[in-house]
């Protein structure tokens, strides 16, 4: 066809040839432009089924205007010639780029973000390309990326312009791999079943690989080797075979490549946001951000094992001193925590955290000694890089906190701000026993629940009875009370309560960023949003890692109607926090309310699965149960959410935040006299969430029902 016309358009010279046609360089001689031409073989054309799939690229390159999505400019037929007309690329392929070696790190990012890019994009279409691979996805001379060829691509848009269940029976049988590629293809494709956006993740997990590891994941001699490959092996992981790709994005890689769909990143934007934090990490690594380190929860080694909260306190306070470090990025305790019971090899634990190093020890505590023991263990290979004992006193738990935490640095060879010197934990109080009880308290708080809160207000009464200038003391009493008010009994007393005790904490310490934390909850409960605001502000000034400052200012922000200022302050709890359950969960309902369909789903099913992690390290989790039921009957998992729903009223059958939540599960399924129960039982243990019950979307399957209405008429006092 060289030198020959077809239309307006003069054939040049081949560019590339494949199962679904020819493609040419030519001009366009009305426009005076050289273009890409892609024609259709005639015998190929001939086959009904061919010709419908030439079509359909055509259309699924149309539906999606993306500067990483190469531009169809026509779909044209002479005679018996079918025929596509696109923007020529000029630049190579990403199979040609890459090498045995792979490719460095910081091109790597300039290839793959753009990649989620165009796929997001499609994905929003209702387009999966279904054929992604290195020799589809073009690098510009001027390095803009471009994926080629959505000759495979299936439109599941609801209303899309072709038979649905016709594409969702089609198969990749062995003669027809010419329309897929064996490395790069998913396990569900090999298997002839449905492929969605998920299979698009793989493949790209899988280019990725390629890229990051100079060798494909999947391997074999034949076509038939490398399916069987596909769907049984798991690859190296590209960390091993390169060491300079980061443990976090060999983790990415190996999420991306999980052979079930439902256990990769569910939506491509998910797998962008990622990363795009593990590149910004990259780029602060370059600047001087050289070490990770994860601190594990101490093992109790005391006789009577009932020390936990006292190990659990030991790696909270040096978490928080080496947060405070600028060379050292340290895992949350949430993240961390969750491997408290699981026990196992600390190289693997540190390889799923992400990190260099580990920091872990025990306790053993009898009367007045105290014995505590510490190792920094290096992940890549196991060995302790420091290790040291401390007998001492349990008045002396500050000095050793403090000395733990400067021998890190040392071990690691950082630097410290010269006002943090001499010390990085602070001390809290001189009492132990105070601090005993501060510790108990906490550890209680966080489990959620009205018991808990109660016994851990009593925790908190202790330790400020022992000693009176106890400031973080003050600071829990506030929060107990603040979330009495919120989940238990809006009484004026529990707000008072909280206002005056989150105020007696900064009169104490004025520099206690917990206490600026609490004092903002008490202030937003007051409804004094402004002042709520500059609490919050000081706190993370104060402390950039306290995670609920930004969870609690998220809160007040949405209560406000400032729903997009909600979901930065979210983001940045999140950062603090990252498997923190309520976050995107929570999220997802200011997505429900702006009509961010496919946000909101991403962030239900990320908020589930880190509801599921949370009751792993917690079986006792109310708070998890409830919201992760939410999440999953808002997924469509009726029948687990249900399950989850019913868990968490039977962890405590009379908590009224329990009955409430649980009453919106199971409004949004549909059983509506159990929900009544649940929220007549509620009022019945002495709560009335009257605004709520007003006001709450979850319950308007519930508004027409006489029994509902009965109801919250009965309530006089707002919730």
């Amino acid at each position: 066809m060289i030198s020959q016309n077809i239309s307006r358009y003069k054939i040049v010279s081949r560019i590339a040839s494949g199962g679904m046609g020819s493609v040419y360089l030519a001009r366009d001689t009305k426009l005076e432009r050289s273009i890409a031409l892609k024609v259709l073989p005639a015998d190929v054309a001939a086959d009904a089924s061919a010709l419908a799939r030439f079509r359909q690229e055509a259309r699924a390159i149309a539906a999606v205007n993306h500067p990483n999505i190469v531009v169809i400019h026509s779909v044209e037929e002479v005679g018996d010639t079918h025929f596509i007309t696109m923007e020529l690329i000029e630049g190579r392929t990403l199979s040609d780029i890459i090498t045995d070696q792979g490719i460095d790190l910081e091109f790597f990012f300039e290839i793959a973000i753009p990649l989620t890019n165009a796929l997001e994009a499609a994905h929003a279409q209702g387009v999966t390309h279904r054929d992604l691979k290195p020799a589809n996805i073009m690098v510009t001379d001027a390095g803009q990326v471009k994926v080629l060829d959505f000759g495979l691509a299936k439109m599941v848009r609801a209303g899309a312009d072709i038979d649905i269940e016709k594409a969702r029976t089609e198969t990749l049988l062995a003669e027809e791999l010419i329309l897929g590629t064996p490395n790069y293809m998913s396990p569900e494709q090999v298997r002839s079943q449905p492929a969605d956006n998920r299979s698009d993740i793989f493949s790209l997990g899988a280019v990725m690989y390629h890229m990051i590891a100079g060798q494909r994941p999947f391997k074999g001699r034949t076509a038939t080797e490398i399916l069987a490959s596909v769907i049984k092996d798991s690859p190296t992981q590209a960390s091993v075979i390169n060491p300079d790709c980061p443990l976090q994005l060999s983790h990415l890689i190996e999420r991306c490549l999980h052979k079930e769909p439902g256990k990769r990143f569910q939506d491509v934007s998910e797998l962008r946001l990622q990363l795009e934090q593990i590149r910004h990490q990259v780029d602060q690594d370059g600047q001087g951000l050289i070490h990770s380190i994860a601190v594990m929860p101490f093992a109790d080694m005391s006789a009577q094992k009932d020390q936990e909260h006292f190990c659990t306190g030991i790696a909270e306070e040096i978490i928080n001193a080496l947060a405070g470090v600028e060379q050292l990025k340290v895992v949350s305790r949430m993240s961390s925590f969750q491997y408290r019971d699981l026990g196992g090899d600390p190289r693997e634990i540190g390889q799923k955290l992400g990190v260099q190093t580990l920091l872990e020890g025990s306790v053993r505590k009898a009367g007045k000694h105290l014995r505590i023991i510490a190792q920094l263990i290096d992940v890549s290979d196991g060995c302790h890089i420091w290790s040291q004992r401390f007998d001492r006193e349990p008045r002396d738990i500050f000095e050793v906190q403090d000395e733990i935490a400067q021998s890190v640095v040392k071990a690691l060879r950082l630097t410290i701000d010269p006002g943090r010197e001499n010390q990085l934990v602070g001390i809290r109080t001189n009492d132990p026993a105070a601090y005993d009880f501060y510790l108990r308290g906490r550890e209680f708080f966080r489990r959620w629940g009205k018991r808990n809160i109660q016994i851990a207000q009593r925790m908190f009464y202790q330790a400020s009875d022992i000693d009176p200038e106890f400031a973080s003391a003050h600071a829990g009493l506030a929060d107990t009370y603040s979330y009495l008010f919120m989940y238990i009994n809006s009484s004026p007393e529990n707000l008072e309560q909280a206002d005056r005790n989150s105020a007696r904490a900064l009169e104490l310490d004025a520099a206690l960023a917990e206490g600026h934390a609490s004092r903002g909850l008490a202030l937003s409960l007051s409804k004094n949003h402004e002042a709520a605001i500059r609490s919050f502000n000081t706190a993370i000034d104060l402390d950039p890692n306290l995670f609920e400052a930004y969870y609690f200012c998220a809160r007040d922000l949405v209560v406000q109607g400032k729903y997009e200022d909600a979901v930065t302050y979210y983001d940045k709890a999140h950062e603090a926090s990252p498997d923190d359950y309520q976050i995107p969960i929570l999220q997802a309902q200011i997505h429900h309310a702006l009509g961010r369909t496919r946000k909101e789903e991403a962030a239900n099913r990320l908020g589930m699965e880190l509801a599921e992690k949370a009751i792993l390290l917690n079986p006792e989790d109310a708070r998890a149960c409830y919201m992760g039921a939410g999440a999953m009957i808002r997924l469509g998992q009726e029948k687990r959410g249900l399950q989850w729903a019913k868990r968490a009223l039977a962890l405590d059958p009379d908590d009224p935040a329990i009955l409430y939540n649980v009453a919106c599960n199971l409004a949004g399924i549909g059983q509506i006299e159990d929900a009544i129960d649940c929220l007549e039982r509620t009022v019945k243990v002495g709560a009335a969430y009257k605004d709520w019950m007003m006001n709450d979307t979850d319950l308007d399957p519930l508004r027409e029902e006489e029994r509902f209405k009965t109801l919250v008429a009965s309530l006089d006092q707002p919730g």
